[in-house]
């Protein structure tokens, strides 16, 4: 059989205009990751800001996907999945690692942060399942069960302005404790809470 030399392009060929903005902001996301690693290796701190700020970035192709699929009238289970994968990446990832790179890299810190980003993916996922149950006539989700995920922005704004000031490593506002041997930053608590929210059963209108 004589191989196709363009099957390895038909799923990039299947992709709608829509899917190329939430594509954007998985590549924003891997870029913050990649940032907070060389600010690890280099202690650069602009390289904190460039992180804070592709997750901004990631949150405009994460709104423009979504606009222009409605205008476009194509969606399909495939960007709506494409759409959750790169969400997991730009707002539940890339924050984790911010806040690490920050200070936040206790024992008790990390659980937080891991349990966080599992939140985040169990957000995402009751989303997709619940979606069509939640849409009126016109398709649209009318609200939303728990924050949505791409509101850990609050958390990366956050991490900013602590940065712009200094406060991260030792100096890391609130400072630290130590409970049998391990380390805890008060800090962290602010992503178990953000956690908890995503997956409430909290209602929130869909905007």
């Amino acid at each position: 059989m004589t191989p196709n030399p363009n099957k390895p392009f038909a799923m990039i060929r299947e992709f709608h205009l829509a899917d190329w903005f939430t594509l954007a902001n998985a590549v924003c996301g891997i870029g913050a990751l990649f940032s907070m690693m060389t600010y690890l290796q280099t202690e650069d701190i602009r390289h904190v800001y460039f992180a804070c700020g592709l997750v901004l970035a990631a949150l405009i192709f994460d709104v423009l996907d979504g606009r222009i699929a409605r205008w476009r009238q194509k969606t399909s289970a495939m960007g709506r999945e494409l759409d959750s994968l790169a969400d997991v990446i730009s707002f539940g990832v890339a924050p984790a690692v911010i806040a690490y790179g920050c200070g936040m890299q206790g024992l008790y810190d990390r659980v937080i942060l891991a349990a966080f980003v599992a939140c985040g993916v169990s957000r995402l996922a009751r989303y997709n399942v619940t979606a069509e149950s939640m849409s009126d006539e016109a398709g649209k989700v009318k609200y939303f069960e728990g924050t949505p995920i791409p509101s850990s922005l609050l958390l990366v704004l956050l991490l900013f302005v602590a940065a712009w000031q200094g406060a991260v490593g030792d100096a890391l506002w609130f400072g630290s404790f130590v409970f049998a041997g391990f380390t805890l930053h008060p800090l962290a608590l602010v992503f178990a809470l953000s956690g908890s929210l995503m997956v409430s059963r909290i209602r929130f209108p869909k905007l």
